[in-house]
């Protein structure tokens, strides 16, 4: 293939899907944006009084700043470290201070300039070429931040959906937990009184992290509310939620759930596993049950029907239920946390009030883990039986 048609194809394959009027909004709207996003908080009154260019230094330093303390701290020292860099570049470049030709014209010999600093010849490509890198990578920031408020607001949401961690009520205490791998997650739990005195304790876990798993888990979580509120038992309300998961969420999608009733007169929980990770029972004599009754995850097959499992909890046995998060979070070896980490920090922590074992677990958890930056939401929601 000749070599221009070669060029002509890398060109029509490099400026694919670009419209006529992309590059004049990239620089006149996306830019204005930007600029806009970046002096948000400079108060334009305070700067009026000041001459022009003044106001010019005093905005261009705002824009500086909100963008780069907007930079983690290592990204900010290494955008610093290129910035000064550059300028030594460009004054080992500079020859001194004289007219820039701006305007050449052949037919009197002359042209037209202005005085300016003067630099080797190649060195304005390379100063344009470095403005426009740094405007593309202020452009990108302010796209990212923009989506991160709108993230931040989400994750308020969907912690004020949960509960506010601990619960008591005569003959029992809960405690949960429940932190994303990203901003937002779909990693959720649930304490709900009921009006004969029982207590509902659930947790779920929405395959996949962030944005779409948290809009499945805020759906989840709204539906499963609605079921509960017409006092069916969990058998029933679990092969009904199941329906609704499976009818309104992507067939890639599923959910595994845990949902419990606990009674504190009787000491019984009755509850269904839906795939759900096996939640431990610690006895306080020391032995260890997993609550296994159920059947497969949320969403799979819209007409899967469940069982109900029953256990009897003991003054001060401990029920732990958790998402899969907290034992496959893995160190720097690539082990993992594991049921064995989980059992022995529970073991460890038994004594102490319902809410520090819980922060504990989470603790133990991002120990293990160190700086390893977690694959998954870690939730845990904890019940233990006193004695009224």
């Amino acid at each position: 293939m000749p070599a221009t048609n070669r060029l002509q194809e890398f060109f029509d394959t490099y400026t694919r899907d670009l419209a006529a009027d992309d590059l004049q909004r990239l620089f006149t709207r996306d830019t204005r944006d930007a600029y806009r996003f970046f002096t948000r908080h400079v108060d334009p009154h305070a700067l009026k009084g000041l001459p022009r260019h003044k106001r010019a230094i005093a905005y261009g330093r705002a824009v500086f700043l909100a963008f780069t303390m907007k930079l983690s701290p290592a990204r900010r020292v290494v955008f610093g470290a290129s910035l000064f860099l550059a300028l030594i570049g460009l004054l080992n470049l500079f020859t001194g201070v004289g007219i820039i030709r701006v305007l050449d014209i052949p037919i009197l010999g002359s042209g037209i300039g202005v005085p300016g600093p003067v630099f080797h010849r190649g060195t304005w490509s390379l100063l344009f070429a470095f403005a426009l890198m740094n405007l593309l990578v202020l452009l990108e920031v302010a796209d990212r931040l923009s989506l991160k408020n709108d993230l931040e607001i989400a994750r308020e949401i969907q912690q004020a959906m949960l509960p506010s961690g601990e619960f008591t009520m005569p003959g029992v205490e809960t405690a949960g937990f429940s932190r994303p791998a990203n901003t937002v997650g779909g990693d959720f739990y649930d304490i709900l009184p009921l009006e004969d005195g029982r207590v509902v304790v659930t947790v779920g876990d929405v395959a996949g992290k962030g944005s779409p798993a948290a809009l499945l888990m805020a759906l989840l979580l709204a539906i499963l509310r609605t079921l509960v509120d017409e006092k069916l038992e969990p058998a029933e309300l679990v092969t009904r939620l199941n329906v609704q998961v499976s009818r309104h969420t992507p067939g890639s999608r599923f959910i595994t759930l845990f949902y419990g009733v606990y009674d504190p007169i009787s000491g019984i929980l009755t509850y269904v596993n839906a795939g759900h990770t096996q939640p431990l029972l610690l006895r306080n004599g020391g032995r260890v049950e997993r609550l296994t009754e159920g059947g497969i995850a949320l969403g799979m097959f819209e007409h899967s029907m469940y069982r109900t499992g029953q256990a009897f909890i003991q003054p001060d046995d401990l029920v732990a239920i958790y998402s899969d998060g907290i034992t496959e979070a893995e160190n720097a070896r690539e082990e993992p946390f594991d049921e064995a980490g989980l059992e022995r920090t529970l073991n460890a922590n038994r004594s102490a009030d319902i809410t520090s074992i819980a922060a504990a677990v989470v603790q133990a958890v991002d120990a293990h883990s160190a700086d390893t930056r977690l694959a998954d939401d870690l939730t845990v929601l904890l019940l233990r039986r006193r004695l009224q």
